[in-house]
């Protein structure tokens, strides 16, 4: 055993023995008067917290017609997380697996395939996926978490206000108003995994009524190890630099300008390094036109740059094209305008316009490219929604939003909504929409093999949208002081799902198609319980059962297997504890059940498994916390996705100590 996995145990034994000592009602107690116990939000003010994405403006949690949850700063500093992907964890509603060091595999409601596609992810409004698969690099996705406000997870479909890919879910991350980060602010640490990790912030005035900030995080993640106990050689850096202005430039006005960019390195497990680098630039003004109406009108502009390595295309054990690098550089250019109105005592009214364009110019490698190589492409949009209130307690929202973009042309996403308050405490909502996730690159253009090598695999010319109709029920509230639960159920019929069909004749090259349907339905549960002031616990389920088949007389290479990659079961349980000496105790424990997946020569598995995530930190002082943060402490390393075979990524044990201090 090295010297770090005999640490890792010592920290895994100790941390348990720690948590079985204090999680009494005495040490509880004992520890109401600490500086976190100010911080934390009791189980009343966690369904009072004011969230945007289900309606496009502010609502309590608790009176949302919608399965969301929200990640509060809180959560995150407590949980330990370095990064976005490991923030999303605590959102019981998602599937996250880690592929590798640097790779995530994250989607709500099943479909978390290598190349899942049925997300929308948005940061401040900006909309990140990628449009040659309609999914996220979640690799290039990261911020200083300290200035994260907040995390808002959707389960289900969302397309009637946020449009096509919004079909499973949205997450909405929401950055912090830089009159909320005045002042400075520094961490710094280092350990098993990341290796090494800073950021700096510092945030001040430009005006009476403008504030700033400016930040840089940067980090350095070691290699993973194979299942046979080889290093998998996937090593990853990088640095991000950014800023956000936010002014009150009147009593009715307000103006954000905020930007990032970032330049990242992996190294691949097939070999070589991909390069990937960024910049964005977004702008926002809101305006108050009076008590009962508002504005917003936002445009952003984001280019990314993605060098990958390929490796060459085999069959039979020969090569029948070689190893290149694969290149990708996107230009967006987005503006989005909304408009709120209330018509009436009882009838509000929401609608908006949006337009963008995306330039996508690629080149391509020996065994991947996309053709045309140089892609313009325009996306219009439209959207109503209209609140009414049918009495004091209960309330119908319906809307659609309309889209058009040069693959399928018109597309329409109708959703409707009822919310009956059964109490001031209790929530119940029932809800009908339709999705669409509209074609990528991949469905359209792409070539596996390019000419004048043999070409093994192409997008369809015809592929059409894949649809969603989504029948869902949930039920929130505040029981007692103390508990507060969620609840929801879905059953959820799709349509014209992608495929793989063989040319006649010929055989190759394989192709896309819409030759897929099926359906699925679940249950996600929620509960959070205030054991004392200074002792919370929080637990979640999930429930997904999947059915995708052929239709009838058609065809898929994978007989419908290539398109679902999912645990049927879920289910974690979190404490958060407050302890004498300015201490804070958090443990995670979470169970995965077994997954299928397809991304191998045939149909493999990923066993189920336990997991526990500890921290333990130490506030030494009013603005100083020393924390010590052990993730995946049960195994010296377990695998979450990819294939069975000796060369499967297995995600290792790790500490990790930092220090962070505001000034």
């Amino acid at each position: 055993m090295s010297a770090s996995s005999q640490a890792c145990r010592q920290y895994a034994v100790s941390l348990s023995v720690l948590l079985c000592l204090v999680a009494s009602p005495a040490s509880a107690d004992s520890g109401t008067s600490t500086i976190g116990q100010l911080k934390q939000l009791n189980v009343e003010d966690l369904m009072n917290v004011e969230v945007t994405s289900v309606s496009r403006h502010p609502e309590k949690l608790l009176e949302s017609a919608s399965a969301i949850q929200v990640i509060t700063q809180e959560d995150i500093r407590r949980s330990g997380a370095t990064s976005i992907p490991e923030a999303l964890r605590l959102a019981d509603n998602l599937q996250v697996a880690q592929k590798n060091s640097h790779d995530w595999a994250i989607s709500a409601r099943g479909f978390n395939t290598d190349l899942g596609n049925k997300l929308l992810v948005m940061i401040d409004g900006r909309t990140v996926y990628t449009p040659l698969y309609s999914g996220v690099f979640w690799d290039v996705q990261d911020y200083l978490l300290e200035d994260i406000d907040r995390i808002e997870v959707i389960s289900g479909p969302g397309g009637a206000l946020w449009g096509a890919n919004a079909v499973n879910g949205v997450i909405n991350i929401i950055t912090k108003n830089a009159k909320d980060t005045q002042g400075g602010y520094a961490d710094g640490g280092g350990g098993s995994q990341p290796q090494e990790s800073a950021g700096v912030r510092y945030g001040g005035q430009m005006g009476a009524d403008t504030q700033f900030r400016v930040y840089s995080k940067y980090f350095d993640r070691r290699d993973e190890i194979q299942t046979d106990g080889n290093s998998s050689s996937d090593s990853w850096r990088q640095g991000r630099v950014g800023f956000r202005i936010d002014s009150e430039a009147s009593s009715q006005d307000r103006l954000t300008l905020q930007g990032d960019f970032y330049d990242s390195h992996e190294n691949e497990q097939a070999g070589g390094t991909a390069d990937a680098s960024g910049s964005n630039l977004l702008g926002r003004w809101t305006r108050n036109l009076s008590s009962e109406s508002d504005m917003s009108l936002q445009s952003y502009f984001d280019k990314t740059h993605l060098a990958d390595p390929v490796a060459p295309l085999m069959a039979a054990g020969n090569a029948i094209s070689p190893a290149g690098t694969f290149y990708d550089d996107l230009t967006t250019y987005d503006v989005d305008f909304q408009h709120r109105l209330r018509v009436d005592a009882r009838n509000e009214v929401t609608w908006g316009l949006g337009f963008r364009n995306t330039h996508d110019a690629v080149v391509n490698a020996p065994a991947l490219g996309f053709f045309p190589t140089v892609l313009d492409q325009n996306l219009y949009s439209a959207f109503i929604q209209d609140e009414i209130d049918l009495r004091s307690n209960l309330s119908f929202t319906f809307g659609t939003k309309l889209e058009h973009n040069d693959y399928t042309g018109f597309e329409f996403e109708p959703d409707a909504r009822i919310s009956w308050n059964l109490s001031p405490t209790q929530n119940l909502w029932t809800a009908v929409s339709r999705a669409v996730r509209t074609p990528s690159r991949i469905d359209h253009d792409l070539s596996e093999g390019t000419p004048p090598y043999l070409v093994i695999l192409e997008g369809g010319s015809n592929f059409t949208s894949e649809t969603l109709i989504a029948y869902e029920a949930g039920y929130r509230a505040t029981l007692t002081s103390k508990f507060s639960t969620s609840v929801s159920t879905f059953y959820n019929q799709y349509n014209d799902v992608r495929s793989t069909s063989f040319t006649p004749v010929t055989i190759l090259p394989l192709y896309f198609a819409n030759n897929l349907e099926g359906d699925t339905y679940g249950l996600e549960f929620t509960g959070n319980y205030q054991v004392t002031d200074a002792w919370s616990l929080h637990a979640g389920y999930t429930l997904l059962r999947e059915s995708l088949r052929v239709k009838p007389g058609q065809f898929d290479l994978s007989n419908a297997t290539n398109e679902t990659a999912d645990p049927k079961h879920q289910l974690s349980v979190r404490s958060a504890l407050y302890l004498p000496g300015q201490l804070e105790l958090n443990a995670n424990l979470r169970w995965v059940d077994t997954l299928l997946i397809n991304n191998g020569p045939a149909l493999g598995t990923v066993p189920s498994y336990f997991e526990l995530d500890t921290r333990l930190a130490w506030h030494a002082g009013e603005r100083l916390e020393i924390s010590l943060t052990g993730q995946n402490l049960l195994h010296n390393h377990h695998p979450e996705y990819g294939f069975p075979d000796a060369t499967r990524v297995e995600i290792q044990r790790s500490v990790f100590g930092k220090l962070a201090w505001k000034f």
